[in-house]
């Protein structure tokens, strides 16, 4: 049967039939080309096809809606995977950004903790816990007090952290397409965020020492310039890396574990590995308080060593004979190397010496880690997205 151009395939099966609808459906407009039913135009309408069971006997496309034009879809920005040739500056710039920013936010914090990790501190530097010692920082020494020494860590934090988070990516994407292609790789994150953290500190320490100097309660020195000219003419070159090797034994570690917590928070929480600030403040707090909790003992020594405190060198000097201390020269009022910084702060403290400030430490480095890796997140999404729109537009320009 006929009607409206819908034509069965049952109708077909005798020669004269299908002259009759053939007729018929030229009358309509329509024509036969093998199994298929052409319009007055020649396009396609619908087509006979054998019949199934369960099938319709004739397969229309009178009513077929017309596909969408395929216009250029333009893919989501991918800020994990940086453009080409674009990578290196675009990590450098980040990291810069968020070193920066890391440092300066939470150095009232910085300057406690160092204060707290005092083996013998005077009377008016004993403080119950953070709060009271910003509150009694503030109210004995002045306002300014708890940020003294900013400016030079911001100097050093600057370049410190763009070739940290630089290095770290190129390493971290490396490693990870030669041990898995294109999966992550919990190893690959903990070899490059110990690659970064040696390029880090060698930038960072000498930043370091001046910066602790200052924090000291009654600090003898009155600028950043006047310490690092004192301690050059008293203590010579070697003053501001006499604790690299300590601060490499911690951060090795310290890096190790919240790189790789960081990266195993984030497989939870952002498996999609999009632009999300909740997670990466998440993740960065969480993996910034394991690693510091479980590297205080180090961190203790390294601030004995870049802050030489008088109580403690004293105590070097009493436990060493007279004549020896002569002959082994000015050197011998130090204290120096990992070795003897556990030495004499087990001697001064025992064990619970090795822990000292260490709500301190977790405290700082939980807004610390947190603050370093959204900022570091934000800035390289924008800058990525810019980038990638960029090209776009020249892409565009290219096809016009």
């Amino acid at each position: 049967m006929e009607a409206d151009g819908f034509v069965s395939s049952s109708t077909l099966e005798s020669p004269a039939v299908e002259r009759r609808v053939t007729g018929s459906i030229a009358a309509k407009g329509f024509g036969i080309l093998g199994n298929s039913v052409l319009d007055a135009t020649g396009g396609f309408v619908g087509s006979f096809t054998p019949r199934k069971t369960g099938e319709p006997d004739f397969v229309s496309m009178l009513h077929r809606t017309a596909p969408e034009p395929l216009d250029s879809v333009e893919p989501e920005v991918d800020y994990e995977g940086l453009p080409q040739g674009a990578a290196s500056s675009t990590h450098m710039l980040a990291g810069a950004v968020a070193g920066i920013m890391e440092h300066c936010l939470m150095y009232p914090v910085d300057c406690v903790k160092t204060r707290m990790q005092s083996l013998h501190p005077e009377p008016g530097a004993r403080y119950r816990n953070v709060m009271d010692a910003l509150q009694q920082i503030v109210r004995t020494e002045g306002v300014w007090r708890p940020i003294r020494g900013v400016n030079v860590l911001a100097v050093g934090a600057g370049p410190a952290h763009a070739l940290y988070f630089a290095c770290y990516e190129k390493i971290k994407f490396s490693l990870s397409d030669a041990i898995h292609p294109g999966a992550n790789s919990h190893f690959a994150n903990g070899v490059a965020g110990c690659a970064a953290t040696v390029l880090h500190d060698a930038i960072m320490n000498p930043a370091e020492v001046v910066k602790q100097r200052m924090q000291m309660f009654n600090s003898p020195y009155r600028g950043v310039l006047d310490c690092m000219g004192s301690l050059l003419r008293q203590e010579g070159p070697a003053a501001f890396y006499r604790s690299y090797t300590t601060q490499l034994t911690m951060n090795v570690p310290f890096q190790a574990l919240h790189f790789m917590t960081y990266e195993y928070l984030q497989e939870l929480l952002n498996p999609h590995r999009q632009y999300n600030p909740s997670s990466h403040v998440v993740s960065g707090a969480l993996a910034g308080a394991l690693a510091a909790a479980a590297t205080t003992p180090l961190d203790v020594c390294k601030t004995l060593l870049n802050t030489q405190e008088a109580q403690a060198v004293h105590v070097i000097q009493a436990g060493t004979a007279g004549a020896a201390a002569a002959a082994s020269g000015p050197e011998s009022r130090y204290i120096s190397g990992l070795g003897e910084a556990f030495r004499t702060v087990y001697r001064m403290g025992g064990v619970p010496a090795f822990f000292k400030g260490v709500q301190a430490r977790v405290i700082y480095q939980m807004p610390s880690t947190a603050i370093s890796w959204s900022v570091y997140e934000f800035f390289k999404y924008i800058i990525t997205k810019r980038q990638h729109e960029k090209r776009l537009r020249g892409d565009r320009d290219g096809d016009k």
